[in-house]
């Protein structure tokens, strides 16, 4: 890593860049990104998700939020990067006050503006100027330096038909070019990977876990033009664009296209998605909004909620698969992290609908599980033991549905202060997932639920308690999330959210118990408008070998009774008599 931090210095020399920004991320602001642009990564080490790198003539640092900071502790040792603490998601305004105490009046940042949005570039501009520093936007290291770089993906596209999709594309473009004219606008640049997917019902698998493909999708009345690699089109694909008059030119040809665009047009941009480099390149009028594609996706229709619970059915029963090896096989002291993971992949993988993973699974083991976002390899693997907290966080894609399920088991003998941990998260699980709220209500006031019993006991978790999730697409996605932060967006009928609070322990042990929840109509009440509540959607028991029952109230053991009631009787169909008996073993009432 060391080589390669230097190699960077010296074209930031050669260039006249004395400091430059490195964001985990793609020109799409994907969170999850193909190997051809993780720079960040090649530079630094850090594998995270989230992390932004920044590098001076003489120093380095790397900020990430607190799902990563065990991880980034381990992958940044000798790699001449610091690590930064802060609770926040690669804050710009706090990079800045690094730089500036790093970087002299007239000094040049530089970063590569097509890694970065309208708005995060606007923002880096505003604050240079206060600084007295230059700002650069055209400042390219990976193109240079990185000799042994990935090649750009370039997996076929394929349709995600309607029997799954439950809505055609024509009905799709023509909701969202309705918001568009309603904003003023009359064409719209999409450059989001999975609002393009979800809008013309395609799929790829451009990026691990993520089924999309790579691509920009530009919208008008008289004009639909996908950019995406040719050799990722097949007839098929093809054919089903052509039918919606959607046509095709090559990925790179999106600037020459939106240089040539008339000055008399009003194209609709978000400014938190679409990169620097393609929103400078516009002369026409602009008018800045969030995408109508992302509140539109987020209710999900009644197809794509029926494919939610079936993949739920079939998930759960793999699980119980997985579950059933781990405990017979964690007592002999042959299987370690890895190998949970490859077994669950296994047992998803029987079922026809399956297309991987989505996400890496998160298998940790006693002091792992306090690593939020553990990644095991190889040289890092705990081996399983007849003892001990597991933490199993994994989800699956499936052509009716993504899934996304913690659970936190013992593997024998749990200790009275890991049971009392255990129930209190459990307690905020269940508190949220039978919260009752009106109409209008956000995600930031229903956080609280999850967190009050740990808070009780000055106590609490740095992770948001729930993110949206997509239909056979991004594990994570808005435009809904229930967290501390402020988040105006409503929860909606056919919004599906997670429902994951946990604690951790540095050195000990970790624990989270995650859900997925679909918002539901609720009671109506003449007074007081009308309510909603929470369908949970996954299917698998609690391990109720670490519930302290004397902490819970009746309420909520009736509620971890029903719910097991509905486990069993949704996932029995699925399992052979030895499955059937281990599963009525794990939902007996308490």
């Amino acid at each position: 890593m060391n080589t390669n931090l230097g190699n960077l210095r010296e074209l930031m020399r050669a260039k006249g860049v004395d400091a430059v920004i490195i964001p985990g991320t793609d020109p799409h602001q994907s969170e999850y990104v193909s190997d051809y642009w993780k720079f960040r990564d090649w530079v630094s080490g850090f594998t995270g998700s989230n992390g932004t790198a920044v590098v001076t003539l003489n120093k380095a640092s790397l900020w990430t939020d607190s799902r990563y900071f065990l991880q980034a502790e381990i992958e940044l040792k000798g790699s001449g990067f610091e690590l930064q603490n802060v609770e926040y998601r690669g804050e710009l305004q706090l990079i800045m006050k690094w730089l500036a105490k790093e970087m002299s009046e007239d000094d040049t940042l530089a970063v590569d503006g097509r890694l970065f949005s309208l708005m995060e570039a606007n923002r880096l501009e505003q604050l240079c100027g206060e600084n007295g520093f230059l700002f650069a936007t055209d400042f390219y290291p990976a193109d240079e330096i990185w000799e042994d770089r990935p090649s750009r993906p370039m997996s076929p596209a394929f349709v995600h038909d309607e029997e799954y999709a439950g809505e055609d594309v024509e009905s799709k473009l023509s909701r969202t070019m309705e918001k568009v004219e309603q904003s003023g606008a009359d064409s719209i640049l999409i450059t989001a990977l999975d609002e393009i997917a979800w809008l013309l019902n395609l799929r790829g698998s451009d990026v691990d876990f993520t089924p999309v493909a790579i691509a920009y999708f530009y919208m008008s009345e008289k004009d639909r033009t996908l950019f995406i690699d040719s050799n990722k089109v097949d007839s098929e694909v093809e054919n089903h664009l052509s039918k919606y008059n959607v046509r095709i030119k090559d990925y790179d040809e999106i600037e020459r296209f939106l240089d040539k665009r008339n000055v008399n047009d009003t194209i609709m941009l978000d400014p938190n998605k679409v990169s620097d480099t393609l929103g400078q390149i516009l002369e026409c009028d602009k008018v800045y909004g969030t995408s109508p594609v992302e509140a539109l996706k987020g209710i999900k229709n009644e197809v794509q909620i029926n494919g939610f619970r079936h993949a739920m059915e079939r998930d759960g029963a793999a699980l119980v698969r997985l579950f059933m090896w781990i405990e017979q096989n964690a007592p002999s002291g042959t299987v370690n992290e890895l190998d949970v993971w490859e077994q669950g992949k296994l047992e998803r993988g029987k079922s026809d609908l399956y297309r991987g993973d989505s996400f890496e699974m998160i298998c940790g083991y006693r002091e792992h599980g306090a690593i939020v976002h553990y990644s095991a390899t190889p040289e890092s693997a705990s081996t399983l033991q007849g003892a001990g907290l597991l933490l199993v966080d994994s989800g699956a894609q499936y052509l009716d549905g993504t899934t996304d399920i913690t659970r936190t088991i013992t593997l024998g003998n749990p200790t009275e202060q890991e049971k009392h941990d255990f129930t209190l998260v459990l307690k905020g699980h269940l508190a949220l997932s039978r919260a009752k709220f009106p109409v209008g209500t956000t995600g930031v006031q229903l956080d609280a639920f999850a967190r009050m019993p740990l808070w009780q006991e000055g106590m609490t978790y740095g992770h948001g308690t729930g993110h949206g999730m997509g239909h056979f697409l991004s594990c994570h996605e808005g435009p809904h999330s229930i967290r501390t932060s402020l988040n105006p967006v409503a929860l909606e009928p056919g919004m599906v959210t997670s429902n994951e609070p946990g604690l951790y322990k540095e050195g000990e042990y970790g624990i989270r118990t995650e859900n997925i929840l679909l918002v539901v109509e609720g009671p109506k009440a003449k007074k007081f408008g009308d309510f909603l509540e929470f369908e949970t959607l996954t299917l698998f028991p609690y391990d109720t070998r670490l519930i302290d029952f004397s902490m819970l109230t009746d309420e909520e053991i009736q509620q971890i009774n029903d719910y097991h009631a509905m486990v069993l009787e949704r996932l029995t169909p699925y399992l052979n008599e030895e499955e059937k008996l281990w599963l009525a073993e794990k939902c007996a009432s308490v």
